[in-house]
């Protein structure tokens, strides 16, 4: 079976070596003319798609002006108006109802294990109660790969800049990791933590919808 390409070829031939015009060579191939003048257009905004769902994959929380804003953050010259119309365009748009359980695995695919110390860290809160019964609750924070405890910070309250205040701490001590993992709870889905993690270059990976157990090696620390 000859294909176009190779009925493509023989037109070309023909045409260099006999100089016959376009329209006899390709009625000797059987080529039409419109597939001779044919020529493939890239999609100019290949690029722009699969980082905006690489992000989306990430930030599962975020609407599409959030994700406009980190693409514009990366060096992007893309106004708000075409992430709009590209937004539903790659299914990414949030359902107003809660999703079934049995769809949240669209959200995420197989995480990456760390294979270096100071590589990826967990992060969560665990509760419990003082002799009184005080509640609070604790930061943990662990490494992936050495499953060494970096901290455990109880507090009765935790806002998300007390979050950054213990990052901050750990970062004097063992610099930041490429990835942070955490759940998508007020204290991390905020724009204080969002903002640290762009200035120190560190990717904050959130937790499926319905999914605590995606922090698991944080929780691990158990309570204090």
């Amino acid at each position: 079976m000859v294909t176009p390409s190779h009925r493509r070829e023989a037109t070309a031939y023909l045409r260099t070596t006999y100089g016959v015009s376009e329209r006899r060579a390709c009625r000797v191939t059987g080529l039409p003319r419109a597939t001779q003048r044919y020529r493939s257009v890239a999609d100019p905004q290949h690029e722009l798609r699969l980082r905006l769902r690489e992000l989306a994959t990430v930030r599962v929380r975020c609407g599409y002006r959030r994700l406009w804003l980190l693409l514009r953050r990366e060096g992007y010259t893309v106004n708000h108006k075409r992430v709009y119309r590209l937004y539903p365009d790659e299914g990414l748009a949030i359902r107003t109802k809660t999703p079934r359980r049995r769809r949240s695995c669209r959200y995420r695919t197989e995480r990456p294990q760390a294979g270096t110390p100071n590589e990826i860290w967990a992060m969560d809160f665990v509760s419990d109660a003082l002799f009184n019964g005080q509640q609070f609750r604790a930061l943990t924070i662990v490494d992936c790969h050495s499953r060494e405890s970096l901290a455990v910070v109880p507090r009765v309250g935790f806002r998300a800049f007390n979050v950054v205040d213990v990052l901050e701490q750990l970062r004097a001590e063992h610099g930041v990791p490429k990835t942070i993992r955490c759940d998508n709870g007020p204290e991390f889905a905020g724009q204080v933590l969002d903002q640290w993690a762009y200035f120190q270059h560190v990717e904050l990976d959130f937790s499926r919808p319905g999914k605590p157990t995606d922090c698991d090696d944080a929780g691990a620390a158990g309570p204090v």
